[in-house]
């Protein structure tokens, strides 16, 4: 069954318009073929306005209302309902939503996808639409990747050291996410888009402040000492940092509603249409919006020139007046701003995260890093997106149990034949700046 589809510029619940499909063969009990013309918004609040076809010829409308929206707990319960201009009266939604819509089989009645909707899509092949689609789907997680890889380069470029606590940073700025989520859903139940602001607000605000934490009673002071004392307390910090999220949350998982969860069709194969959800077009595109400015102000800002010094020597940095303690908790205070919009993005379109996933999405990250170059921010953001987007693409051609064994097989064959990353030096010294 595919998705119901939506303009990119619809503020429809994909789920409403699922249940509005759904009512269409209920209005035609002979078995009347159903072709769909259009869906879109209705004039009124939490409505779905369908156009439609009988058997080809004769031209049908249905709106149908719902009891609230995104947020809300009645946004899946048909609250009325208007067929070619006659609205349906309590009785008859009570029979409709009873005896047809609860029925377990009754989505696989509804009209499929029709050519009319899909004509101004432009056509692939089956194996192009089906490895776009994959990508589509995984852009949201090559986003979190690219996100926490840079953060690793921040760190590991000052002190040569790799935080592995950054994985439960991003843990905590979901967890941040979440909460900002309800607390927004209270306030601002109608508007999807203010409860996303907020919820985005709280994330970064957590981990920033958890992060400026752990700089300052931890890497600061082991800033000037020999050996792996920093990588053994970042272990240290990983660890109890995935406690103490285990403690606040417990060990059960907390979900959110789906919002901005409507699919955009922007190609087809025949039957295949490649969709992919407002909220994923939306995180990504605050993703690159991010990476972006991470490299505008690594380049061009003061910040950027005092990092670049105190990354290639900081002893002479220091002798020029900076300070490279204070160049170390900024640091950390931007890759920790990072690590929160990674964990808002695992809130917002996956509904949450468990306390302990923080390791798996950490260490693909540090992959990325690795692979695009340690110590070279924009080469981190690169590898993960080559990491990212090669996983996608295995798992669309190739057995998805077998996609982490394929992962690190790249990441050892590009080591092999670029040891230093892919805008790391050659000879297999990780470019520092």
């Amino acid at each position: 069954m595919l998705l119901p589809l939506a303009t990119a510029c619809s503020i429809l619940d994909s789920d409403q318009v699922r249940l509005c499909r759904a009512v269409l063969p209920a209005l035609h009990p002979d078995g009347a073929a159903l072709s769909v013309r259009s869906v879109e918004a209705g004039k009124a609040a939490n409505s779905v306005a369908i156009t439609y076809k009988r058997d080809g010829s004769s031209a049908h409308a249905v709106t149908c209302r719902f009891g609230g929206g995104r947020l809300s707990g009645d946004r899946q319960t048909l609250a009325g309902l208007d067929a070619d201009g006659e609205t349906f009266g309590e009785v008859r939604l009570l029979l409709l939503r009873r005896f047809w819509l609860e029925e377990p089989l009754t989505a696989l009645a509804a009209p499929a996808v029709s050519e009319e909707e899909l004509a101004h899509l432009p056509r692939l092949s089956r194996g192009a639409a089906v490895a776009l689609q994959h990508l589509l789907a995984a852009l949201p997680q090559i986003a979190i990747y690219a996100l926490l890889a840079p953060a690793y380069a921040l760190i590991y470029g000052l002190i040569g050291r790799i935080n592995l606590a950054f994985g439960e940073l991003a843990i905590i700025g979901g967890q941040g996410a979440l909460m900002g989520s309800v607390a927004g859903g209270m306030a601002w139940s109608g508007s999807p888009v203010a409860v996303l602001l907020g919820s985005l607000a709280l994330a970064l605000a957590a981990a920033a402040t958890h992060g400026e934490l752990m700089a300052r009673a931890v890497f600061v002071p082991l800033m000037g000492r020999s050996g792996q004392a920093i990588l053994v307390a970042s272990v240290g910090m990983a660890i109890g940092m995935r406690e103490y999220v285990r403690l606040a949350q417990g060990t059960g998982n907390r979900w959110t509603p789906p919002l901005l969860n409507t699919p955009i069709a922007v190609a087809r194969a025949d039957a295949f249409v490649v969709t992919i959800t407002e909220g994923a077009a939306a995180t990504v595109a605050a993703s690159l919006l991010a990476a972006f400015a991470l490299v505008v102000i690594m380049r061009r800002s003061p910040f950027g020139r005092r990092w670049r010094a105190t990354a290639d020597e900081p002893r002479a940095a220091a002798l020029f007046g900076i300070d490279p303690r204070e160049t170390m908790i900024q640091s950390f205070a931007i890759a920790s701003l990072l690590a929160g919009l990674a964990g808002f993005i695992m809130t917002s379109h996956y509904g949450g995260i468990g306390f302990s996933g923080g390791i798996a999405i950490g260490l693909k990250a540090l992959i990325g890093a690795i692979a695009g170059g340690i110590g070279s921010v924009p080469g981190a953001i690169l590898g993960a997106i080559v990491i990212g987007s090669f996983e996608a693409l295995w798992s669309a051609f190739f057995p998805l149990e077998h996609a982490d064994i394929a992962v690190y097989s790249l990441l050892a064959l590009l080591l092999v034949f670029r040891p230093g990353g892919l805008l790391g030096w050659a000879d297999g010294m990780p470019r520092r700046v």
